[in-house]
């Protein structure tokens, strides 16, 4: 949630933004995702390519995972327009920017941004600032969480048409939600019109991740319990999919680092690939 007193965004949500916008001015091309709209949102103090978490090297990893699941979402949005989908939801939206990179595709979509009150009228305020303004299609979806309010009934009441199909799409959440909270969403996500799909991270359990990477997630994990955000739920590839499963898709497979590795860094000799600790579910109604 922003801070009120300094009108900030929520510093996970700027951190993604700003290691977007670091694989562009720091990564030599071709980039996997290009994104910059994110940092003028973001706005930052002018030494901010000299915070410690923005190390070029300390973060490689965890940059190359933020653009790849970035690129791997922009593509099924394509592709999803493609086959005739006419909505899109970002559950958790942060400072997501693909509505005024791609409103040529973005335009012939009806977008819902979820996210928390304070971050949804900070973000709608910075964007009329630039200039960007909210289009008609644009539905910026403030849902008060902490107060259990359901994201469900407010998405119907943004004009969400729930007979007709979406794609759902929830990077770097899942890991901040408990067991029942994530298996409750998937529920409701299942529940809708027929060819509807489900794009959601998720984290490996500390043992399934690759040897050399764990002290850095363990330093993560600390990190977050340390900011008042801990992670809450890992899970292994059988026990998600045993999950979406339940909740009642039709489909569901598992995509894994190693595959987005092998989509978009392949040829590079930079040492750029993502983390194997965050990976994708990938479902359909």
């Amino acid at each position: 949630m922003p801070d009120q007193r300094t009108a900030a965004p929520d510093s996970t949500a700027a951190r993604v933004a700003l290691w977007r916008a670091m694989h562009v001015q720091v990564d030599p091309p071709p980039h996997v995702f290009s994104d910059e709209i994110g940092l003028r949102l973001a706005d930052p103090d002018d030494g901010w390519r000299h915070r410690p978490d923005m190390d070029p090297e300390a973060t490689l990893g965890f940059r190359a995972g933020t653009v790849s699941r970035a690129r791997f979402i922009e593509d099924l949005v394509v592709e999803q327009v493609g086959h005739g989908v006419g909505q899109y939801v970002i559950l958790g939206a942060g400072l997501d920017t693909f509505a005024q990179r791609r409103p040529e595709i973005a335009s012939r979509l009806r977008i819902f941004e979820i996210d928390q009150p304070a971050a949804v009228a900070w973000k709608r305020q910075r964007l009329t600032k630039l200039g960007f303004g909210v289009p008609e299609w644009l539905r910026l979806v403030p849902v008060d969480f902490e107060a259990d309010e359901s994201w469900w009934e407010r998405l119907a009441a943004a004009g969400f048409d729930a007979s007709q199909p979406a794609l759902v799409a929830s990077t770097g959440v899942s890991m901040y939600l408990t067991k029942d909270a994530i298996a409750a969403t998937l529920r409701q996500v299942a529940a809708l019109a027929p060819g509807t799909t489900l794009a959601m991270t998720f984290l490996l359990p500390a043992e399934l991740v690759e040897p050399e990477e764990r002290p850095r997630l363990q330093a993560v994990k600390g990190k977050a319990r340390a900011s008042g955000t801990p992670f809450l739920s890992f899970f292994s590839p059988p026990e998600m999919l045993t999950l979406a499963r339940e909740a009642g898709f039709r489909q569901a497979r598992y995509i894994p680092s190693a595959d987005l590795t092998q989509r978009y860094f392949t040829g590079r000799t930079d040492g750029l690939r993502p983390s194997s600790g965050e990976v994708f579910l990938v479902a359909t109604t």
